[in-house]
């Protein structure tokens, strides 16, 4: 109920309906142009003028496919409506403004790598993933460097808390969802207290993903001191870059100590209240040198949001910290729609195609590309031991529907598949070999891949990979594995609704 109640109370209630109006009078004006002005063959041309255009473009194939569809299903409807979405151009603005900010950021960071001469591990492959980041994106590798793992957002809370008030110079977040309750009564206490002893202190947060959240809470925060900033705030408008969102998980103290991964501010992300059973979540906290990478992450968004043209000492964020060293190697990533460049899809792509032995995956989407799908099946078919975990108890009906459609044509691969039975899974981890493992923010979606801001820690040779693995051999021991026949045994109304939801999930 009080969960209804913020959504009756906040703005999205109101734009949802105005969005569909538009759609429907947008679907209502084309459909009686081509009626009355007869102009059905001059639409049909257009329509197969468009197939042609999209069948030509680099795009993944289900994407093309989707999009055909729609196109020559019902041409009045489709055409505009790829003009909209399907063609993934973005706002001028957008993609200016976020290009500048990217660039200020490989600015800030130089990438070695020579540095990979020194990768104490004999298999070439290891080098290879890391060799990505540095030459194609500019990510580089840092030494002197130690992570934590945590298991759950209960695990993970009272360290951050406790991380939080040690700062002394400033506090950098950005964040998809703040929900109020006693997790972010919490936080905000803190930041409050130390913007008001005249620390920097930093907000981000997505307009989508926050849109329950009171604004008095944002305005308190800012009559405190805190600086708060809104990423593409939602209008009622059909509109593409409506569809890209921060589902970034940042925070940054000092340059000294740094977060990311699955967990958002809310209550059921520790597990103080329980919405869809047990939250099984993850996060990860570096400190050492590798936190430069993720307070220059920042400082890019922040650019962006304070308008580039606004002076910014970066210099002056790049404070000393101690070199730490638990033997492990980091290379901290962000990807973004605005360029042509998938780093989230292909740093997983490139854990599972170099993998031997196993690889493990935390995910709570499974709604893969054709890229992904493959890449998994031929690594199970090599001998490798691919396991995956997703939830038992899904937070979106339909989106669990679209997972499950791929389970069979992973598993006469035979790739294993398991359900988290206490509840649901929101962790987003690769692990292999005991080598090499990704705690992000990305889920292994279409919206991940190709529409939001991500981010993620590739690591290796540090024992928390080892922890990492560990987790997830707890997991599926509390989970139920999915067989052959189960995946079969799926009657023919379900299974046409899951071809259909996933033909529209990589639409939009």
């Amino acid at each position: 109920m009080r969960r209804i109640l913020r959504f009756i109370t906040s703005k999205l209630f109101f734009i949802v309906p105005l969005v569909l109006l538009q759609f429907a009078l947008f679907a209502l004006a084309f459909f009686r142009a081509a009626l009355y002005l007869e102009i059905q063959p001059i639409v049909t041309v257009i329509a197969w003028l468009f197939t042609v255009y999209v069948v030509n473009r680099e795009e993944e194939p289900s994407f093309k496919i989707a999009w055909i569809i729609a196109i020559l299903g019902l041409p009045v409807v489709g055409v505009p409506l790829y003009m909209i979405f399907g063609n993934r151009k973005m706002p001028k603005k957008l993609v200016e403004d976020t290009t500048q900010a990217s660039l200020k950021m490989q600015a800030l960071m130089t990438p070695d790598i020579a540095v990979l001469n020194d990768l104490p591990d004999s298999r070439e492959d290891i080098k290879e993933v890391f060799r990505y980041g540095i030459t194609r994106c500019g990510f580089p590798v840092w030494r002197n460097s130690r992570s934590r793992y945590f298991s759950s957002g209960e695990e993970w809370k009272p360290v951050f808390l406790e991380e939080l008030k040690k700062a002394e110079y400033f506090i950098f977040m950005e964040y998809f969802i703040i929900i109020e309750g006693n997790l972010w009564n919490e936080v905000s206490a803190i930041l409050k207290e130390k913007a008001g002893k005249g620390l920097h202190v930093v907000l981000i947060y997505d307009d989508f993903g926050c849109v329950t959240l009171p604004r008095v809470y944002l305005n308190d925060l800012r009559e405190a001191g805190v600086e708060v900033y809104t990423f593409n705030r939602i209008r009622p408008a059909l509109a593409a870059q409506m569809n890209n969102r921060d589902h970034r998980k940042l925070v940054i103290i000092d340059n000294r100590t740094a977060f990311t991964g699955g967990v958002n501010l809310a209550d059921e992300y520790v597990n103080e209240i329980a919405r869809f059973g047990y939250w099984k979540d993850s996060a990860v906290m570096i400190q050492g040198e590798a936190v430069w990478s993720m307070t220059v992450m920042f400082m890019g968004m922040y650019s962006y949001v304070l308008g580039n043209k606004a002076e910014i000492n970066f210099a002056a964020y790049k404070l000393p910290c101690g070199k730490e060293n638990d033997g492990g190697w980091y290379q901290p990533w962000s990807d973004t729609p605005t360029d042509s460049e998938y780093v989230a899809l292909n740093m997983h792509l490139n854990m599972i195609g170099h993998a031997r032995r196993y690889l493990y995956i935390d995910t709570p989407y499974l709604i893969l590309n054709e890229a992904m799908k493959s890449t998994l099946r031929l690594a199970a078919k090599n001998g490798v031991d691919v396991r995956i975990l997703v939830p038992k108890i899904p937070d979106k009906f339909f989106t669990n529907q679209i997972t499950k459609s791929y389970y069979l044509t992973l598993l006469q691969a035979g790739v294993r598949i398991y359900e988290y039975t206490p509840g649901f899974v929101h962790a987003k981890n690769f692990v292999s070999d005991d080598r090499i493992a990704i705690v992000g923010t990305a889920n292994t979606d279409f919206r991940s891949y190709y529409l939001h801001f991500e981010d993620g820690i590739l690591m290796h040779g540090t024992p928390e990979v080892i922890r990492i693995r560990e987790d997830f051999e707890k997991s599926i021991a509390q989970a139920e594995e999915i067989t052959e026949e189960a995946a079969r045994n799926v009657n023919i109304v379900l299974r046409l609704l899951r071809a259909i939801l996933a033909i529209m999930r990589q639409m939009f």
